[in-house]
C-alpha cells in the first residue's frame, strides 16, 4: 500500500507460523498503528508435528545455509524469555549407539537391576546416591565398566544397559547440540507474538487464498470459523504459508508431501542424563511381548514369528524426568484434513516402547505417558536442498514449508527470514538462495 499499511496473514500455527508471527512483531519496521498480523490455525497451536517432535537442535543439522542462524536464535530466545524453564532449553550430548536388544523378560537385577539402584539411592530420598541432584552411575561390575570404557561410552550414559551397548560415537557435544520441548516452545512463541500485537485465531480453517483480478498479487484469505461455522474473509497485502504438510492444500503449487511419524514419551524409573541417541539395535529372534494381553488382534508388537532384525529408534532424554522416542516414518495413511484427525497406530507406538525397553531398564520400568503420531512436511521436488523459504512469484505470497524433521531446529531462523521478506523484501540474516521456492514452483 502507498501509505505503508500492511495486512499480514500467517497460515499455520506450528513452529514456522508461530516463529514467523513472533519475528514479524519484533522487526524494526513493525508499527502496530500501520501493520496488522493475523495468524490463522485450523485446530490448535502446535497441534501437528510441532507439538509431537523430538526437539533436537544441532549445529550439524541441515541445510547449512539456515542452521547457524537458527541455532544462534534459539540461544538468544532462551536467554531473553527464560527458555530453560519455560520450554526446556538446554545443551545436550548427542551420540550414535550400536546395541544388542534383550528379550523383554530378560533382566539381571544383581548386576544392573532396580534392586541395586534402590539399595544405593533411596536412602537419600530421591533415587540418586549422592543426594545432590546429579544423575549417578548404576552399580556395575568391573567387567561391564571395562567394556563400556573400551567402547568409548561416557561415564554418565548409565541408563543404557552395559549388556546391550556395543559402541558409542559422539555426534555432538553441548557446544553444538541442544534441545527444547517442542510443544512448550511453539506455544510460547505464539503467546509472545500475541503480547506484541499479533492476532492469533485458533479454529480458523483456511478455505482459499484470494488474489487480485490479474492473479499476480494476493488480496485476502477466506476461512471458516469452526465455532460459528461462518466463512470469513480478511484482506491481506502479505500472506505467509506455513502450514507444514498441509501447505499444498492451501496452495496447490507447493511441492510439499507428508510422512507420518509415530513417537512415545516415557517417564523413566529414575532421572536420566542429558543425551540424545540415534540407535541401531539388533533385536534377538522371536523378540516381542508374548503375554496374551499384548498380543492383541494382529498387533505388530508381537514378533514371535520374526528372526533377528535391526531397528533404529531415536531416544531423547528431556528435563523433568521425561524421555521421548520415535520410530521410522510411513506412508500407510494419507494426510488427513487436519491435525485433529491424525490416526495413531497403537502397535507402532508399542513397537517403539519395546525397542527402547530392550536396551534400558529405566525405560522398561518407566511409565508410558503418550503414544502419538504426526506428519512431517517434505519438499517433493528435484533440485531442492532443504525447506522452501521466500517469495513465490506472486506479489505478497511467501512460502515457508518443507522443513522435514528439523522444523523445530530451523523455526527461529525461518521466522526471522520471513519477517525480512515481508518488511525488507529480501533475506538479510542468511544467504538462502538455494531455498528459493521459485526454483521449483
Amino acid at each position: 500500500m502507498a501509505d505503508g499499511k500492511k495486512n499480514i496473514v500467517v497460515i499455520g500455527g506450528g513452529i514456522i507460523g508461530c516463529t514467523s508471527a513472533y519475528f514479524l512483531t519484533r522487526h524494526p519496521s513493525y508499527d502496530p498503528s500501520k501493520h496488522t498480523i493475523t495468524l490463522l490455525e485450523a485446530t490448535k497451536i502446535a497441534g501437528g508435528a510441532s507439538g509431537k517432535a523430538g526437539g533436537l537442535l544441532a549445529l550439524w543439522a541441515y541445510p547449512s545455509s539456515l542452521v547457524p542462524l537458527s541455532y544462534k536464535l534459539h540461544k538468544q530466545l532462551a536467554d531473553e524469555h527464560g527458555g530453560e524453564e519455560r520450554w526446556g532449553y538446554r545443551a545436550v550430548h548427542c551420540g550414535q549407539v550400536d546395541c544388542i536388544g534383550r528379550h523383554l523378560e530378560d533382566k539381571k537385577p544383581s548386576v544392573e537391576g532396580k534392586e541395586d539402584r534402590a539399595t544405593d539411592g533411596l536412602a537419600n530420598g530421591d533415587g540418586r546416591p549422592d543426594g545432590t541432584g546429579n544423575v549417578s552411575l548404576q552399580k556395575r561390575s568391573k567387567e561391564a565398566m571395562g567394556r563400556l570404557r573400551a567402547a568409548g561410552v561416557p561415564a554418565d550414559l548409565d541408563w543404557v544397559s552395559a549388556d546391550s551397548l556395543r559402541m558409542y560415537d559422539e555426534m555432538g557435544d553441548p557446544s553444538t547440540t541442544a534441545q527444547v520441548h517442542p510443544f512448550q516452545f511453539t506455544t510460547a512463541m505464539a503467546e509472545l507474538a500475541r503480547e506484541k500485537g499479533a492476532d492469533i485465531r485458533v479454529g480458523a480453517a483456511v478455505k482459499s487464498i484470494n488474489y487480485s483480478f490479474g492473479g499476480d498479487a494476493v488480496d485476502g484469505v477466506s476461512y471458516e470459523d469452526k465455532e460459528t461455522g461462518k466463512q470469513e474473509t480478511i484482506p491481506a497485502t502479505d500472506i505467509v504459508i506455513a502450514a507444514g504438510p498441509w501447505s499444498q492444500k492451501v496452495y496447490p503449487p507447493a511441492p510439499i508431501s507428508a510422512l507420518r511419524a509415530h513417537s512415545v514419551t516415557i517417564r523413566p524409573s529414575r532421572p536420566v542424563s542429558a543425551y540424545a541417541l540415534f540407535t541401531q539395535i539388533k533385536l534377538p529372534s522371536n523378540f516381542g511381548r508374548t503375554n496374551e494381553v499384548n498380543k492383541g488382534k494382529g498387533a505388530r508388537s508381537f514378533k514371535a514369528s520374526r528372526g533377528e532384525q535391526i531397528v533404529t529408534p531415536e531416544i531423547y532424554a528431556r528435563p523433568k524426568n521425561e524421555v521421548y522416542a520415535c520410530g521410522e516414518g510411513d506412508h500407510m495413511i494419507p494426510l488427513p484434513k487436519n491435525s485433529d484427525l491424525v490416526e495413531v497406530d497403537e502397535s507402532r507406538c508399542q513397537d517403539i516402547v519395546d525397542y527402547v525397553s530392550s536396551i534400558s531398564d529405566e525405560l522398561r520400568e518407566g511409565e508410558v505417558t503418550a503414544k502419538q503420531a504426526c506428519y512431517l512436511p517434505n519438499v517433493n521436488a528435484s533440485g531442492s536442498g532443504g525447506p522452501l523459504i521466500g517469495h513465490t512469484g506472486v506479489k505478497g505470497l511467501i512460502l515457508a514449508s518443507g522443513h522435514t524433521c528439523w522444523g523445530i531446529q530451523n523455526g527461529p531462523g525461518t521466522g526471522k527470514l520471513v519477517s525480512e521478506f515481508v518488511f525488507d523484501g529480501e533475506a538479510k540474516s542468511a544467504k538462502i538462495k538455494g531455498l528459493d521456492p521459485r526454483m521449483v514452483l
